[in-house]
């Protein structure tokens, strides 16, 4: 079968799958999740198995080591799967839900319901666990998923999809809802990219370059954010060793990741009381510093910053390094420099951090919190689709609730309009 028949009929399983859960019974899919859970913990050391091959090819192909950081599955992170899975299940079903009614003068009644997108067709690099967390969420949500992970995760992806579709079958969930593209070839995602009409909504997760690609050539609506370059402003009425920890812990705890801090920004009333102490915790850790001129002065080991460097996403230990005149400064240039990912103050003064929740415009924005927080399973979502940085229709990280959309619903007595 060619490429374009395969993948047509991939999609077309997946449309058969999604007419039939969105009609599933709100115990029947908590009991499938619930199961998936129990089998992910119990062929925990297959799927591991499965991994260090896909963990073997990518040391071949001299991969980063923050793709390989993705891509692994460790214990815990299989655990974290699992607990995603009953996270999920424990949450309240969004499909069916009345958000909204109002009465009208004649006396029908007008509302909103929550219903599900579809089928929605989810394109990563890496990180397996994806295929688990984008799974349970689909199916909660009501929606049929069509799943198309990156070569470098081929192993580990198959495992875990047969896995949960060995469960759905049981459970008598239709196949089609957890449908796989496991062909490696690009063309692939070119194909899925054309099927407007089968598929409802793309969300691709990876690199820019991914993100771009299926951006410039997709007929159907995408979800997605381009880059995470996060900021953290230590603000002059910080507390210093809670600014300490919080940045630490936004570029150290896994710099691969997209809520990494890529731009620390100082107070200047603060900078040569905080800074001397944090460049040499960040030295301990083996981060590369780039700092602004008026940090060279404070400290002359680290590499001056160019222009360009405010825009990077590093996904690495490398970090910028900005000294900035007062709270009004760091806005503008977060407002500059920042992928509306996600962005933190750490300050004491209240009137400064409501001041910086209500005028920063990223899709997260946090007082005296790591940017390592924003993430669906942290928010309590369960896990998460991905995060947008998108306006339109959901922003942040999207959960069940940003899987579904609303229809109009109306109820009446039998009046007619004139």
């Amino acid at each position: 079968m060619d490429i374009t028949s395969f993948v047509l009929k991939k999609a077309s399983e997946a449309r058969a799958g999604a007419r039939e859960v969105a009609k599933a019974s709100s115990e029947q899919k908590n009991n499938a999740l619930i199961k998936m859970a129990e089998a992910i913990r119990k062929k925990a050391p297959g799927l591991q198995k499965e991994n260090k091959k896909d963990l073997l090819a990518a040391k071949k192909k001299g991969l980063s080591k923050a793709m390989i950081d993705r891509l692994t599955l460790t214990a815990k992170r299989v655990e974290e799967m699992a607990e995603g899975l009953m996270q999920i299940a424990s949450l309240p079903d969004p499909v069916g839900e009345i958000t909204k009614m109002w009465k009208r003068p004649n006396g029908m009644m007008i509302g909103k319901m929550r219903v599900p997108l579809g089928v929605i067709g989810i394109i990563y690099e890496s990180r397996p666990n994806v295929t688990a967390d984008a799974t349970a969420l689909c199916l909660k949500a009501g929606n049929a998923v069509i799943l198309r992970g990156g070569s470098e995760a081929i192993h580990s992806n198959k495992a875990i999809v047969k896995l949960l579709r060995s469960v759905a079958k049981k459970e008598g969930i239709h196949e089609g809802v957890i449908t796989f593209i496991d062909k490696t070839d690009r063309q692939a995602i070119m194909e899925m990219l054309k099927l407007e009409g089968l598929i409802d909504v793309v969300i691709p997760r990876g690199g820019e370059g991914l993100i771009r690609a299926v951006t410039e050539n997709s007929r159907i609506p995408v979800l997605k954010h381009y880059k995470g370059i996060c900021h953290v402003f230590v603000h002059r009425d910080a507390d210093v060793q809670m600014a300490e920890d919080i940045c630490f812990n936004a570029k150290v705890q896994r710099p691969g990741t997209c809520n990494a801090m890529e731009t620390m920004l100082v107070d200047e009333k603060i900078a040569r009381t905080f800074l001397p102490a944090m460049i040499q915790r960040f030295k301990t850790a083996k981060v590369a510093m780039k700092g602004c001129p008026h940090t060279i002065k404070i400290d002359k080991s680290l590499t001056e910053a160019a222009e360009d460097d405010f825009h990077n996403e590093y996904v690495d230990l490398i970090l910028n390094i900005k000294i900035v005149k007062d709270v009004d400064a760091a806005m503008n240039h977060i407002a500059e420099y920042s992928s509306a990912h996600t962005e933190t103050i750490v300050t004491n003064d209240y009137a400064t951090s409501m001041r910086f929740l209500k005028e920063v415009d990223s899709a997260s924005v946090f007082v005296n919190l790591s940017t390592r927080f924003s993430d669906g399973f942290q928010f309590g979502l369960g896990a998460e689709m991905g995060i947008s940085t998108d306006k339109i229709h959901a922003r942040g990280p999207m959960g069940l609730e940003e899987l579904n959309c609303t229809k109009f619903i109306g109820m009446g007595n039998g009046q007619v309009r004139a």
